[in-house]
């Protein structure tokens, strides 16, 4: 008896129950893409079909899968480390090359406004001096410039002084509070009750707060110090409490309100935080700012971005109400880590056996579209608050 054809040999059998998955896979999501209706239950099944070329680069054998998507995903995540790792080479040299010239010791006046995230303002001593007053290092990483922003727009409105009552939304575990504290401030720290489920998620990567315990930082404050001026309490953002009006100098969110669900929810957010303020008062957000107003656009999504049209719409709603945001200054930097777009996972990888320093972090990458902070400045109007929770 002769050979059999190499069609019909184990290889070949492979092979043919491949192709046969791969035009299995291609069917369903012809389905998928012409009956919503079932969509779910198609696009699990399609999951089930190629999903194992995505888990493994191997079969269970040991031996590398050698179909047109194995071939085109296997040196991705390679890819991205490369990158990652030569950014981070980028941001060192970029710090190396600053003066060495201490950070100065009283803040100073820039007529901070409205504006991106950007490597120069990381570089300039405004924001040094608050990086040193938070026991921090350079980093070009934009929590650390949404921090400098807040303290420096509430310093420059007089803010940071004794007396003087501030209420922060989603502090999660930031170090805001104890710093306010430290400097004479009563502070009203608030976050997501965590015993509603969609604190979980926040919760174990330390973002969210459940006592005024989390809110300590013992290098900024005495523990004393902060209990006497701190409080805490559980609050939904979507519902801004109604006995919150009119009792504050100042309010403030860190990169919190483009996760209420979608755009509106963001923007009445920071309508109704206006309601908290005393006549004259500041409100001093951070949030998801996307640069493309013609790219795709991310609404009613877990994190949503903000375009520079929601804000000129969200301006003219504050404006009706007798409020002024300050104008956004539109430079968004060309210094070379404005440039670098970082991606998943952000935090360095470990186990590998490589050294991987952590990249820059201040331009980003939510869901495939390019991303920054955006910090914003409301002044309240004289004739106090006006903006009743949704």
């Amino acid at each position: 008896m002769g050979r059999l054809p190499w069609w019909f040999s184990p290889a070949g059998r492979r092979q043919r129950r491949e192709a046969a998955r791969r035009r299995e896979a291609q069917d369903l999501l012809d389905l998928l893409a012409g009956d919503a209706e079932f969509a779910p239950r198609l696009h699990a099944l399609v999951v089930e079909a190629i999903g194992h070329r995505l888990a493994s680069p191997n079969d269970a054998e040991g031996r590398p899968h050698l179909d047109p998507l194995s071939l085109a995903l296997r040196e991705l995540p390679n890819t991205v480390l490369n990158v990652k790792t030569l950014a981070a080479d980028l941001a060192r040299r970029q710090a190396e090359r600053l003066p060495a010239v201490p950070p100065p010791a009283a803040p100073r006046r820039i007529r901070l406004t409205s504006r991106v995230c950007r490597q120069a303002d990381m570089e300039q001593p405004w924001m040094a001096h608050w990086r040193e007053a938070l026991g921090a290092r350079l980093s070009y990483h934009r929590k650390a410039w949404e921090y400098g922003f807040i303290l420096q727009a509430l310093w420059e409105a007089g803010m940071l002084a004794p007396g003087k009552r501030g209420v922060g939304f989603a502090v999660g575990q930031e170090p805001l509070p104890s710093f306010l504290a430290a400097r004479g401030v009563e502070v009203l720290a608030t976050d997501l009750d965590s015993a509603d489920g969609r604190a979980a998620a926040w919760a174990a990567t330390r973002q969210n707060a459940a006592r005024l315990d989390d809110l300590h930082h013992a290098r900024l404050v005495d523990r004393e110090t902060f209990l006497a001026r701190c409080s805490f309490r559980p609050v939904d953002m979507n519902h801004v409490p109604a006995d919150l009006a009119g009792g504050f100098d100042f309010v403030w969110s860190s990169c919190s309100f483009e996760h209420l669900g979608s755009i509106e929810q963001g923007l009445a957010f920071v309508e109704a935080t206006m309601a908290c303020l005393k006549p004259g008062g500041i409100a001093v957000h951070t949030t998801e700012y996307r640069f493309s107003e013609d790219g795709p656009k991310l609404d009613n999504w877990p994190c949503v971005a903000f375009s520079w049209q929601d804000m000129k719409m969200l301006a003219g709603r504050l404006a009706v109400r007798g409020h002024r945001m300050l104008p956004i200054e539109e430079a968004a930097g060309r210094l070379p880590l404005d440039g670098y777009i970082d991606t998943p996972p952000y935090a360095p990888m470990s186990g590998k056996g490589l050294a991987l320093p952590a990249p820059p972090h201040l331009r980003v990458s939510v869901e495939g579209i390019p991303a920054t902070s955006l910090g914003i400045i409301v002044q309240a109007g004289p004739a106090g608050p006006s903006v009743a929770s949704p």
